[in-house]
Parts: C-alpha cells; structure tokens; sequence
C-alpha cells in the first residue's frame, strides 16, 4: 500500500479578470499550502492495468464526495495509465479538507493521487504538472506546495518568497459553495455594477510576505470572489465579524468560500479564535491550521 497526502490551500489574494473566450476567467493569486491535509492510499490489486477497482471515502464530508469515475482522483489515474504501465488499485480516501470548500481539497487528491501512482510510472515532474494542469487549475499548486504566484487560470506559478510561518482558524460551513456558480455571480455583479471595486495586485502582498509578519500581511489578504460568496450565502458575513471580534488579524473568504480563514498571531491565537467562532454559532465546525506546508507527498 502506497499512503500519499493531499495539502489544502488558502488563496493570499485572488484577482479576478473578466471572462475569456474559452470560459475561464485570468486570475492573478497568491497561493499558500496549509497543515490541513487529507490521506489517500492506495493498494495494489489484481484486475486490468491502470484501473481503480474499488474506490471508498471516509471522514469530514465523506458522503458529499462521489466515488465515481469523475472524481479527480479516478481521473488522476486514468490520465496517469496512458502514460504508464499502472496495475489495478483500490483507492481508500480519508477526508479533512471541506468538501465545496475553497480549500482545493479536490484538486490535492488529484495532485496526491499522482504522486502515489508515480512511485509505478516514475514519470518526470514536467510530466506530472502537465496532468495536473489538465486536471484542474488548482491541481498544480496543489502538487508543489509552498506559496506561489498564480496566472492564467491559476497553473501557471512561480515560486513567492515568504519568511516565517502563518497560522491560521479556519471556519467551516456544510452548506458548500459551487465555484462555477460564484463566479458566475460575480460576473452579474460586475454587470450590474462596472464600478465594482476589484483587487488592485499583488505587489504589497508580496513584499509583506517578505517580513515574515502576519500583522503586515493581514491588510494585504484580497479576493475578488469573497462579494459573491456572501452574495450566495450572507450569514458568512457573521462569521468573519465572529472571528475578528475575537481577535484575528483579517478574516477572509477561502477561495470560492464557504470556508473563512482567519489569519493569527500564532497558534495559541489561532486556536482561541476557532473557539470563539464555534461558541459562536455562525461555523458548522472549525480547525487550525499553519502555512506555508509541503505540497503532495508520498509517505
């Protein structure tokens, strides 16, 4: 049996371009992993080459999460054994990332899938960031990790410099957001409303990072999708409200939402806040987390 993690991710800052032609929307972000993770293992089994024989979820959300040949960790290994001789597996997934989240959990059981089934293909990197940009916009960062500078639709990175390390409450709703339908609300807003105010780049961010100071990062953190998630699903407006009353630096919508995360102190700190936003009632359920973390990685 081969066991691989799947790191989630919080988005720095998330500037939204108008829609391209092909769909999509330019995006200019700022990932970063996180310590919260979710374990896929995956065990050798006789049947035809390359294919998933058994496919089961356990954990947060498990019943949320399809066992069907659209799942992104299915398609990671079917898109893995055109390339390679694979064997059959089975595929066990333990679940701690939010499902619909705005975490990427998805998009890290892809990337963890590749990483496990490469230890048969011993593809090279190129190989494997080329499936994973086919799989899906997050899936590249999600396979390297770390805190870097997104284009395009998110797959084309570059490495940021960050000193020190982040810590994080996160804030968990089971509701789960569609990210096609939160960006299809923001460009209705926008519609609505050219004037729209919009997330102005990255440069600050940066150079914030550089200290290593999460009180000179917090008035950095951005993202353009945070007005239609609240559109979509207003109670998380108590919910960030909850967390910065209690303390945080900045609380913000985690991608395409439900999930908030709310930047710390430290960890002490973070865990206070995650109290706090539980007592409160205006969170399903809440975690700490710290970043930057590794990205997926066999064990």
């Amino acid at each position: 049996m081969i066991t691989a993690y799947a790191h989630s991710k919080v988005n720095l800052y998330l500037g939204v371009g108008d829609a391209r032609e092909d769909g999509y929307h330019e995006l200019e972000t700022v990932f970063q992993s996180l310590s919260l993770k979710d374990r896929l293992e995956i065990t050798p089994v006789a049947g035809d080459p390359g294919t998933v024989q058994s496919f089961n979820v356990t954990g947060l959300g498990a019943a949320s999460v399809p066992t069907t040949p659209d799942n992104l960790v299915w398609r990671a290994i079917d898109l893995m054994a055109t390339r390679a001789q694979l064997p059959a597996v089975d595929v066990h997934l333990h679940k701690g990332i939010p499902t619909a989240g705005g975490m990427a959990g998805g998009s890290a059981d892809a990337a963890a899938a590749l990483r496990a089934m490469n230890t048969y293909a011993g593809l090279e990197e190129a190989e494997l960031l080329d499936i994973a940009a086919q799989l899906g916009s997050d899936v590249p960062f999600t396979l390297l990790g770390g805190t870097m500078l997104g284009t395009g639709r998110g797959e084309n990175l570059v490495p940021v410099l960050s000193r020190g390390s982040y810590h994080w409450a996160l804030a968990f709703n089971s509701a789960g957001l569609s990210t096609p339908k939160v960006f299809h609300t923001l460009d209705a807003m926008r519609d609505a409303k050219p004037d729209m105010p919009r997330a102005t780049g990255s440069n600050e961010l940066a150079a914030a990072l550089l200290t290593g100071d999460p009180k000179q990062v917090a008035p950095h953190l951005a993202n353009d999708l945070q007005a239609p998630a609240l559109s979509l699903m207003p109670a998380l407006r108590k919910t960030i409200h909850s967390g910065e009353q209690a303390g945080a630096l900045r609380g913000i919508v985690s991608g395409s939402g439900p999930t908030v995360a709310f930047l710390c102190e430290s960890a002490e700190h973070a865990a206070e806040v995650a109290d706090y936003v539980l007592d409160a009632g205006v969170a399903t359920a809440t975690t700490v987390a710290q970043g930057p973390a590794a990205g997926a990685h066999v064990d």
